[in-house]
């Protein structure tokens, strides 16, 4: 069973829907013969996935729209916004999905962690901002999901830049469903979208070829469906390395951290990496 967002000339709204997990959700909610708003700051890219996603919808009656959208840049979300209710008077799903990454450090790259916080956060944070309201006032059942990280979670060594604007991205989550939540007459509901490890355009600038270990992202989307249909808010995708069992280990133990007065990132810390492989599964 599917939530009733995903339903026959409901409406999405996605950004980053030129690639990966967006374009995955694109193809899929036509399936079901929703129309879909795709948005993207790659023009070429978006239109090319635009002419797909129409051709796959066009036996189900989907109607297909693209606009290019810069998410840091809350006027052009604020313009996506409009535009949705023109075309189509109405707004179902909100799949606040546009996403980057740069390499950065604690104390470098500080234009690297301007780009990503600006899209990664800000992004998310100008689809909240522009859409939640009128998404209410529809007074039918709705959706917002947010799309996370793991390393919003676990924060792991690396690129702290990343790990910070997905934090944000849920800790914005989880206030936003908790005042919808306590909202009355309110059918619009927010989920947390965590994928595991996928291959999408991200990853392709790392390895030309999938990894054994990755997960297509239209495994991401079947399971966000489920998860969503099942009413969980924190959708952690597992990937073909990971259990959700190993991720819920690793979850408690970047809690212990703070409770156990343990070293910050105490995973990654030579004095206790055996104390966490004996206590992962």
């Amino acid at each position: 069973m599917l939530h009733s967002a995903f339903a026959p000339a409901s409406v999405a709204v996605i950004t980053g829907a030129a690639d990966g997990i967006g374009l995955a959700a694109a193809r899929r909610f036509v399936g079901f013969g929703m129309h879909v708003l795709m948005a993207d700051i790659e023009a070429s890219r978006l239109h090319a996935a635009g002419e797909e996603v129409r051709a796959l919808g066009a036996a189900q009656g989907a109607r297909v729209e693209t606009q290019v959208t810069d998410v840091s840049q809350f006027d052009q979300v604020l313009a996506l916004k409009t535009s949705a209710y023109a075309l189509f008077g109405r707004v179902d799903v909100l799949m606040n999905n546009a996403g980057t990454s740069r390499p950065t450090g604690a104390w470098s790259d500080l234009a690297h962690w301007q780009h990503i916080i600006n899209v990664n956060l800000w992004g998310i944070v100008h689809g909240v901002q522009a859409f939640t309201s009128a998404m209410q006032a529809q007074q039918r059942p709705a959706l917002i999901i947010n799309t996370g990280s793991k390393q919003g979670i676990t924060n792991p060594p690396g690129n702290p830049a990343y790990n910070v604007s997905k934090a944000g991205v849920k800790t914005l989550t989880e206030a936003l469903q908790h005042e919808l939540r306590n909202t009355a007459g309110n059918q619009l509901s927010a989920h947390l979208l965590v994928p595991g490890y996928t291959y999408t355009g991200l990853t392709r600038q790392r390895v030309e070829t999938k990894p054994d270990g990755a997960w297509w992202p239209q495994q991401v989307v079947d399971y966000m469906l489920d998860a969503i249909a099942a009413g969980i808010f924190y959708i952690i995708c597992p990937d073909n390395e990971v259990s959700s069992a190993m991720d819920a280990k690793r979850v408690l133990w970047a809690a212990g951290d703070v409770v156990q007065n343990r070293p910050p990132l105490s995973r990654w810390h030579g004095d206790h990496q055996q104390a966490f492989k004996d206590f992962e599964p």
